[in-house]
Parts: C-alpha cells; structure tokens; sequence
C-alpha cells in the first residue's frame, strides 16, 4: 500500500511538473502571440500611413501636373505674345537720311545716291553705306525724295525699285537762276526683298546738303 501510495504521489509530482511547463509554454505563446498582435497593429499603422503618403503623393502628382499644365499654357501664350511683338516690330519701317559733301556730279555714268547721314532708320531696312533701302516685308510703303542744286548743270535723279524707274524728278541747265529745289515721291507695293533708291542720271549734279537733300520712307501697312 504505502508504494502505490509513493507511485501515486511521483506521477502526481511528474503530472504537476508537466502541467507547470504547460502553463509556462502557455504563457509564453500567450506573450509572442500578444507580440505578434502588437507587431500586426504596428504593421497595419505602418500600412496605414503608408498609404496616407501614397493618397499624399498622388495628390502632389496631381497638383504638379496642373501646374505642368499651367505653365505650359502661359508658355503658349507667352510664345504667342512673343510672335505678335514681333509682328508687330516687324511693322514698324521708317527711315529718313541726308546726303552732304557739297557738290555731287556730274559723272559719265548714273549713280547710286547714298544718303550717309540717317535721321532715323527704325527696322534697319535703309543702308546708309549703300543707299539701298531693302524691304523687310511685303507692303505698301510711302517713299519721298527732295534735292538742293545749282543751275549750271542740269539736275535729273529717278526714284528706283529693283533697278526700275518709278518716278522721276529733273531740272534744266539755266544761267538766271543759281539755285533749284525739286524732289517726288511715290506709294510702292512691295515684296519681301525689293530694293528702292535713288539714282542720279549721267552728266547731272546735285548740291550735298543734308538738310535740304534727303531719301525718306516708311512702310503703311503688309499687304
């Protein structure tokens, strides 16, 4: 009796150690288990505020790309102001020069008058080394020319367009009078290229006088 009694109680002593690390294992699972919920919530957190950054991000994405787009429609117009400044630029042509040196003339041969003082040369279409003026655009253009001469040579000067006379102004040979004034002028349409001058024909003179003898221009509208 008194061994079942010690068997009894060693199977006892064996179950109570069995259930103690039962308990413990319990515990300790309960713990990594609550371990693991906890790193769970922190993964859902971290889901969370991922995605809060990525709603964020897509909405910077959005806010970039509108400002993308409003920037490039300024760019359009800002190209377009551009274009019309230039056009605009473009249609401003006008120039107004002189010629001195006292006595020009005569030669045996016509000549190309070159204006070298320039009063005023908007557009840079009049070359004042030359005496050509070159049209910037095709338009309608207003030229004039006057001149200051003596009477003891003849005076004839032709208003040109590409080597073409388009109007002309002369004066004859006269002993009573020591001086003459004359000049033209003339509406021209004109292409992109053209060039007007003034030529001085063979045996004649003109008197270099840069304020009475001038080449003026301008242009009044593209056609």
């Amino acid at each position: 009796m008194s061994v079942l009694l010690q068997e009894l109680g060693a199977v006892k002593a064996k179950l109570e150690a069995v259930e103690t690390k039962l308990k413990e294992k319990s515990e300790a699972l309960e713990t990594k288990l609550k371990e693991t919920e906890n790193q769970v919530l922190m993964v859902n957190d971290k889901g969370k505020s991922l995605e809060t950054k990525l709603e964020e991000t897509k909405s910077q994405v959005l806010v970039l790309n509108d400002k993308g787009k409003y920037l490039e429609t300024k760019l359009k117009e800002t190209e377009n102001q551009v274009l019309v400044l230039q056009e605009k630029e473009a249609s401003k042509v006008v120039f107004s020069a002189g010629i001195s040196g006292g006595a020009i003339g005569p030669f045996s041969t016509s000549k190309t008058l070159v204006y070298t003082r320039v009063m005023t040369n908007l557009g840079n279409a009049y070359n004042q080394h030359t005496g050509i003026f070159v049209a910037p655009v095709r338009g309608m253009y207003y030229f004039t020319f006057f001149y200051h001469a003596g009477g003891e040579h003849p005076v004839g000067l032709d208003l040109m367009k590409n080597n073409q006379v388009v109007v002309h102004s002369a004066d004859h040979m006269t002993l009573n009078d020591g001086a003459d004034n004359g000049g033209n002028a003339a509406f021209m349409e004109l292409q992109q290229g053209d060039q007007v001058y003034v030529q001085m024909q063979p045996n004649t003179h003109i008197w270099g006088n840069s304020y009475s003898t001038t080449f003026s221009g301008f242009l009044l509208h593209k056609v």
